[in-house]
Parts: structure tokens; C-alpha cells; sequence
């Protein structure tokens, strides 16, 4: 069964043996600290739990200089901490400069079983509030770079995470293969089984895919029937390999869509940017995009490859032409 997590810090032996007996009743996990210096520690851990109930005077470091310290580093990844300040002090202005530091709520000692036990249950549902506004923002955070049809990355993150590979391989002197693959007749397939069936056909298309690729690998829905693939690492060779593989998925059995059983092939034009060439993202998607035509052109089903320095001789060699 699982037990909601507190952390008590008090330096007095018999203070914390009954708030540790009381939350024990309660059905709370319990942490024990014997002073601030302790608790400053446990907190730090991975597993520290998010409910404090901190004694303001103890050695070394007290309790008010906890949370101080603790709301000056707290940040989305670590997570709201709730703090409950403990004293004697019963004075109006006690209060206030507690909470001031950044306490939570006030408990003036020895607490009352009732009064300790209601102040929790705030305390839990603060964080329980909190835990889901991060959710929230983590989930927008998803749906902003996510293709809502496809779950694969939209266009915007794909080409961000296009411009961060090509930097990362400038940096490590490593080789960078870009994919622009396009479903086969896929007006087709919209005209003859309809567009609901071509959003299966979408779907389906890109679990493939994924299911193809590795774990560093980026794959995007670059805009309609078309995908941008990122394959870091990789060489003209590699890169062939690779797409072969994503051509050979997609073809190897047809999409069982609710308006019937479709055929489907994709077309995949690669480009390989050797390793210690700079490069712009634009001109390396224009030299897969123009090997996808080249791909279309033969006859679809098919990849062709090119590297980006045999691109720059042919274009100079078409210039010298003219």
C-alpha cells in the first residue's frame, strides 16, 4: 500500500518521535532528520519527499534557512517542495517572518493531532494541484512539437532538430544523412478509398518507419504525405542501408484501413554530408528533395542517394555548361 511520503527535520529527540508516531498514524511514509544540515541532504536525494515539516530553531542550519535556500533553487525539474515550519514562537510577527521565507503554512508547537493532520492533507493537495499544472505544461510541451495525425515530430521540430544535428556534427567531425520520403500516388489513394483512410494510411506509414529506426535517429512529418528523416552518423552507404530498410517496411504488406486493404510504397531520396563539411539545412533538403524526384522518376518504390560534395561538382559542372 502506498504511503505519502514526509520528511521531518527537529533536533529534539522527543519531538520527533511523536510527530513521527503521529504521521505514522496517519498513514504517512516518514523521513526522519536529526538537523537542517541532514535534511538539507535528503532533500537533494532523488527520492526526497516533496512534504516538509522543518523545526525553526536547530543547529547549524535552521529551518528558515532551509526553505530560504530551498526557494532559491527550486526549478520545474526538481519540483515544488511544501513546507510546514514548526517553532514555539507564537508571536504574530514569528509567523509572518516564516512566512516571508517562503514557508508554506506555520505550526506553532506542539501541534495539535487534528490541526497537524488537516495542514497535510493541504499540503498534499497543493502538490497533488501542482503536479498536475507540470503535467500540463509537459504535455503542451509534447503537442507543440508533435504531428498530431502521425505522433512523429511536426515540421517546426524536425527542422530545429535539423539545425542542432548538423551543429553537433560540424562540432564532432561526424558524417549526417538527411531523407525526404514520400508516399507513392498518395492524391490516389485520398481520391479512391477517402480521406479518412488516408490518414490511416499516414499513421500506419509512420509506425512503420519509427519501428525502423534507431534510437538517435529524427523523424518528421515535413508537410502532407512527406516525411524528413535525420540519420546521424551516417555515410552515403549507411544511409542506403538504412532507407532501404524504411522502403522494404512500408512495402511489405498492405494498410488494412477501414475503407479496404491499400497498397503502399514510398519514395526516399537521401543526401550524406561527409564528415568536416559545413553545411546550410536548406541546402542539404534541397539535394534530398531533388534525389526524391530523381526516386519518382525511376519509377517510385525506390531510394537514391547522392553526397553532398557530388552535388556541389554537378552543379558546377552544369554552370560551366551554361
Amino acid at each position: 500500500m502506498y504511503r505519502f511520503p514526509v520528511l521531518i527535520a527537529d533536533d529534539d529527540a522527543t519531538a520527533r518521535v511523536r510527530l513521527s508516531h503521529l504521521l505514522d498514524q496517519f498513514g504517512y511514509r516518514v523521513v526522519v532528520c536529526n538537523d537542517g544540515a541532514e535534511a538539507w541532504r535528503a532533500i537533494h536525494r532523488p527520492d526526497a519527499p516533496h512534504l516538509l515539516l522543518l523545526d525553526w530553531m536547530m543547529p547549524g542550519m535552521d529551518g528558515v534557512e532551509i526553505i530560504r535556500r530551498l526557494r532559491g533553487e527550486e526549478d520545474a525539474q526538481s519540483g515544488y517542495f511544501y513546507t510546514l515550519l514548526l517553532s514555539a514562537r507564537d508571536d504574530p510577527e514569528d509567523v509572518v517572518a516564516g512566512l516571508e521565507a517562503g514557508a508554506d503554512d506555520y505550526l506553532i508547537k506542539p501541534c495539535h493531532k487534528a490541526e497537524l493532520q488537516v495542514r497535510l492533507r493541504a499540503g498534499r493537495r497543493i502538490l497533488a494541484l501542482q503536479q498536475q499544472l507540470l503535467d500540463a505544461r509537459d504535455r503542451l510541451a509534447r503537442e507543440a512539437k508533435t504531428d498530431a495525425l502521425t505522433g512523429v515530430d511536426n515540421r517546426r521540430e524536425i527542422e530545429r532538430m535539423l539545425r542542432h544535428e548538423l551543429d553537433r556534427a560540424w562540432r564532432e567531425g561526424r558524417p549526417l544523412a538527411l531523407a525526404m520520403l514520400d508516399i507513392d500516388f498518395f492524391k490516389k489513394v485520398n481520391d479512391t478509398y477517402g480521406h479518412l483512410a488516408g490518414d490511416e494510411v499516414l499513421r500506419e506509414t509512420a509506425r512503420r518507419l519509427r519501428g525502423c529506426l534507431r534510437s538517435y535517429d529524427r523523424i518528421g512529418r515535413y508537410g502532407g504525405e512527406e516525411f524528413l528523416l535525420l540519420f546521424p552518423g551516417d555515410d552515403a552507404g549507411d544511409a542506403r542501408q538504412l532507407a532501404e530498410r524504411l522502403r522494404s517496411s512500408v512495402a511489405a504488406a498492405p494498410v488494412d484501413s477501414s475503407a479496404g486493404v491499400i497498397p503502399v510504397t514510398v519514395s526516399i531520396g537521401v543526401c550524406a554530408l561527409p564528415a568536416g563539411v559545413a553545411c546550410e539545412p536548406q541546402r542539404l533538403i534541397d539535394a534530398a528533395d531533388r534525389m526524391l524526384y530523381r526516386a519518382k522518376e525511376g519509377g517510385r518504390n525506390r531510394v537514391e542517394v547522392t553526397r553532398l560534395e557530388e552535388e556541389a561538382r554537378q552543379g558546377c559542372a552544369a554552370a560551366a555548361e551554361g
